[in-house]
Formats: C-alpha cells, structure tokens, sequence
C-alpha cells in the first residue's frame, strides 16, 4: 500500500465556496469517510467554525446548483445532493452524494481514473488549501497522477505534493477510541454531557467526580491522558 499526499491550492476569487474558507480563519472542513467508484462518490464531512461562518458557508455548501469539488471549471453540470447530518452553532456535519462524476474532474475522479477503485481517500480544507491524503494497493507509480491532477487544473489553482511513501498513520479517529479505556470514555461523556468543555466551563472536576462518583484525582488523570492521546493522534496525522 503506498500514500499520496498533496494540496490544491486556490487563489483570490477563483473559488467561492474556498474564499469563504479564506476569509474565515476559524472554518476547518475534513472528511471523515469518502467512497468513490468510477460513476459516483459519497462522503461525511464533519466542519467546524464560528456561527457567522457557518452561516456563510451553508448558503453556498449546500446549493446543489453548485459544485463544490470541480477542478476544471468553476461549476460542472453532474447530479448532486448535500443533506445536513447534524448542525450546532459552531459545527456542521454533511453528507454528499454525487453521480455522474466522470464528468467533473474533481480529485477522487482523477485519482480513481488512473489507480482504479480500492483507494482511501482523507481531505481537508483550511484558508487556501484543499488538502488530500490518498491510500492506493498498489506499487504504481504516480508521477502520471501527479500530471493529470496538475493538467485538470483551472488557472488561479495549483498543486503542491507533499510525499509519496508506504501507507502510515491512518485512521486517528479509530486508533485513538481503541486506546481509550471503558473509564476514559466514561469520564469522557460525562464531561462532555455536563458542559465541562463549553466556554464558559458549566462544571468542574469535582461535579464531574461527584456524578461519577469517583475521586476527583482520578476524573483529572483520566481527563489528562485522553486530552493528551487525542491530540498527539490528531496533530500527528494532520492532513
């Protein structure tokens, strides 16, 4: 298995929906599953962000007029859903489901085109950048792949790989739940039900102890370590 990691990146006013992602230091978009095959994609995309972005970024996300994957031209003519999973003032979690997508040169087409199916895609956008991570079972090599990315590129768009190396590091997500212990995510939970991590805090260790009924020391051990886990898994797999 090998590892393709690159970003687009997007001038001023040559992409709507990444000007808004520009403007908006505090918008982060990163896809938690995508599936493609050589006709259709489906995908999750969990975003996060201040309430005035969000509100910005839905009326033009969730237009299905508009394209929000297109490389060659700012809006293809290909069949598209985007429906809201789940929404909160500052985070926003979408669904996608796209046909037709031969014809819109997005980057899990192009990718699909010339590795074929099996692939594994990560994406994130954040200010400019439209970051990919692809995972391919093969040895090919992907210098081709490069080219067609590079080639299906509108002007005010560019390329820049990051690396090319045997697959490492995937799936943050799921490789830090399984390092977390029953206590963990108890305490975890219970924290986060209670509002321990809104701002302003709404409890403090000691509520959290109390409910849990357990000593506070170890409510602050496990808090800790899992604050610790997660974000050294996250940082270290940043796309």
């Amino acid at each position: 298995m090998q590892e393709f990691e690159f970003s687009i990146r997007f001038g001023e006013g040559v992409d709507p929906l990444m000007d808004i992602f520009r403007e908006h230091q505090s918008l982060s978009a990163r896809s938690s599953w995508c599936f493609v095959t050589d006709s259709s994609m489906w995908r999750i995309d969990q975003i996060t962000g201040s309430t005035e972005a969000l509100q910005r970024l839905d009326s033009q996300y969730l237009d299905c007029s508009q394209c929000n994957e297109c490389l060659d031209t700012p809006n293809c003519q290909t069949h598209r859903e985007y429906h809201v999973l789940d929404s909160t003032k500052t985070t926003r979690t979408i669904y996608t489901y796209r046909t037709e997508i031969q014809d819109c040169h997005s980057i899990p087409y192009v990718v699909v085109d010339h590795v074929g199916e099996g692939c594994v895609f990560e994406a994130r956008r954040i200010d400019n950048e439209y970051r990919w991570r692809v995972l391919y079972p093969s040895e090919q090599a992907i210098g081709e792949l490069y080219d067609a990315i590079e080639g299906s590129l509108r002007p005010g768009l560019s390329l820049d790989l990051s690396r090319v190396q045997s697959s490492v590091g995937w799936d943050a997500t799921a490789r830090a739940a399984a390092q977390l212990s029953v206590g963990h995510w108890e305490t975890l939970e219970t924290a986060f039900e209670q509002g321990y991590y809104d701002r302003p805090r709404n409890v403090t260790v000691e509520d959290i102890a109390d409910t849990l009924e357990t000593p506070s020391s170890t409510v602050q051990y496990r808090l800790r370590t899992a604050e610790d886990l997660i974000m050294s898994t996250f940082m270290n797999d940043s796309v």
